[in-house]
């Protein structure tokens, strides 16, 4: 089952949250974590949140955004993370959850929903491939410049 991310969902996204990171290799101050899970659930932020939960557990999570484009008159959808339990992943809670933003996206009328993931993600890029090839683009960071 999929759902929006609830106020009570918060020690199982952490849980879910750090492991996420720990995948990418990353680390965020607690204090970015908390705006971020309160941005998740601020109504006049755009940041969206949905959950897979199975045997009412939360195993995954999902988050997006809309932002306009220059190219089209309705916002594109931004899946920016997506995360499934390691020990659960295969049962189809990842491909639930990325149709879910998919709906999401169809009901906003969006011009593309679109993700990213590195390149070395192999299990994750046989789920992404399933839906488009891979983009012929290549993305561009500048670090922090303030």
């Amino acid at each position: 089952m999929i759902r929006p991310l609830e106020v009570k969902d918060k020690e199982r996204w952490m849980e879910l949250w750090q492991g996420y990171l720990t995948f990418y290799e990353s680390a965020l101050t607690a204090e970015q974590t908390e705006l971020t899970w309160r941005r998740l659930h601020d109504p006049e932020f755009n940041l969206h949140g949905l959950v897979a939960v199975v045997d009412g557990k939360v195993i995954g999570f999902t988050h997006y955004l809309f932002r306009p484009s220059s190219w089209a008159v309705n916002d594109y959808c931004y899946l920016e993370d997506l995360f499934v339990d390691p020990t659960l992943r295969g049962a189809g809670a990842g491909r639930t959850l990325i149709d879910a933003v998919i709906v999401a996206a169809r009901a906003k009328e969006s011009g593309r929903v679109y993700w990213m993931t590195k390149e070395s993600n192999t299990r994750a890029r046989v789920l992404y491939d399933s839906y488009a090839p891979a983009s012929e683009f290549v993305q561009y960071r500048l670090p922090q410049t303030y």
